[in-house]
C-alpha cells in the first residue's frame, strides 16, 4: 500500500467535503458525508487500534469544520469499530481481500452491502447524536435513508469509476 496515496486520497476528500458537500443541503434533509469513503476503503490489515485512531482523527478534523462537538467522532469511531466484524460477515474468503476493501476485491453486490450498512449506521449515528432528542425521530430516519442513498451512490460511483 502506497501511504502517500492514500494520505493524498484523505485530503482531496475532506477538501471536498468541507468545501462542497457541506454546502449541499438539498431538500433539507440530505447531508452527504462522503468523508466516510477514506474510512470504509481504508487497508484491512491495520491494527484494530490504529484503525479507531484513524476514525477519531477523521471525525475530529470534520467535527472542528462541522463545528458539531464530537458527534462526527462518534460516529467515525463506532462505524471502525463495526467495521472488523461486518467485513468478516459480508466477504466468506477474506483471503482475497489483498490490502483494501474495493469493487474489484469484492465485487458489486458484497461491496454495495458493505457500504450501504457502514453509512446508514453513520448516519443515523450522527442525526441521532445532533438531534439530541427521540421527539424528532421520524425527521432523524427521513435524513439517514436520503443522505445515506446518495452518500452510498457516491461511494460506489468511486469505485466504479476507480476500478473499471
Amino acid at each position: 500500500m502506497d501511504w502517500s496515496k492514500q494520505f493524498v486520497r484523505y485530503i482531496i476528500v475532506m477538501l471536498l467535503q468541507v468545501l462542497l458537500f457541506d454546502q449541499l443541503q438539498l431538500w433539507g434533509v440530505c447531508h452527504p458525508y462522503i468523508y466516510i469513503l477514506c474510512l470504509l476503503m481504508m487497508p484491512i490489515n491495520l491494527p484494530n487500534i490504529v484503525e479507531m485512531l484513524v476514525g477519531a482523527l477523521v471525525g475530529l478534523v470534520m467535527d472542528v469544520f462541522c463545528n458539531s462537538l464530537g458527534v462526527h467522532m462518534a460516529a467515525c469511531i463506532l462505524i471502525m469499530f463495526i467495521r472488523p466484524y461486518l467485513i468478516g460477515s459480508i466477504v466468506n474468503d477474506k483471503d482475497r481481500l489483498k490490502e483494501q476493501m474495493s469493487l474489484r476485491a469484492i465485487g458489486m453486490e458484497q461491496l454495495f452491502r458493505y457500504v450501504l450498512t457502514m453509512v446508514l449506521i453513520h448516519h443515523l449515528t450522527v442525526f441521532l447524536l445532533a438531534a439530541w432528542s427521540w421527539q424528532h425521530m421520524g425527521f432523524v430516519l427521513l435524513e439517514t435513508i436520503v443522505s445515506g442513498i446518495i452518500t452510498t451512490v457516491v461511494i460506489i460511483g468511486y469505485n466504479i469509476l476507480k476500478y473499471r
